[in-house]
């Protein structure tokens, strides 16, 4: 079996544009700080992970990202459409993660590598209902079509999706994501 790939979805931090929910209780410019360390804790915990990753990127040129984060990774454009679409082009097998989940560790991340040795699924809880990480064998754009995205159902509609179709979901801990100045009571590091 061929590993899977890290695709980490991200924006370029423009203030304004990013984190869009920090802005009430951070301003534009605090809301774009916070989510270039939450972007830079994902990179790191990619490259702890000895696991091959890319970045799946938009708001800024493939360049700009190289410039900002490293030479030594992939970067592709997201590509037009909805977040359905986006995730739809990543080719399995794969791990689909975000940029704003402080508690990731490179050990959650080899933990879901291992699973995809034994199970043709794998998942992670996020704590508003949600996931953080999803990784899976063979194409998987059922479990992104028709979604809505952003609710507290994401992660159980997920799951049923998967069962559905006769696949045992791999459940790994739950974690936080950042989404709110609440959300980062726990994470004062990331304070800009």
């Amino acid at each position: 079996m061929t590993a899977p790939l890290i695709s980490i979805f991200c924006r370029w931090p423009t203030p304004g544009e990013a984190k869009t929910r920090l802005i009430p209780g951070f301003g534009p410019e605090g809301a774009a700080a916070i989510y270039t360390k939450l972007l830079a804790h994902t990179v790191e915990v990619a490259r702890a992970s000895g696991i091959p990753f890319e970045l799946r990127v938009t708001g800024a040129p493939v360049e700009q990202f190289h410039a900002g984060l490293g030479e030594d990774m992939q970067v592709v454009e997201q590509g037009d459409g909805d977040l359905t679409a986006k995730l739809s082009r990543v080719p399995a097998p794969a791990i689909v993660i975000g940029s704003d989940c402080p508690g990731l560790t490179p050990e959650i991340l080899r933990a879901a590598r291992d699973t995809l040795v034994t199970d043709p699924m794998v998942i992670g809880p996020a704590s508003d209902g949600g996931y953080y990480l999803l990784g899976y064998n063979k194409p998987a754009d059922f479990a992104f079509t028709d979604m809505e995205w952003s609710t507290e159902t994401v992660f159980a509609e997920t799951l049923k999706r998967f069962v559905a179709r006769g696949i045992r979901p791999a459940v790994l801990p739950e974690l936080g994501d950042v989404d709110t100045a609440a959300d980062l009571e726990q994470w004062p590091e990331f304070l800009p």
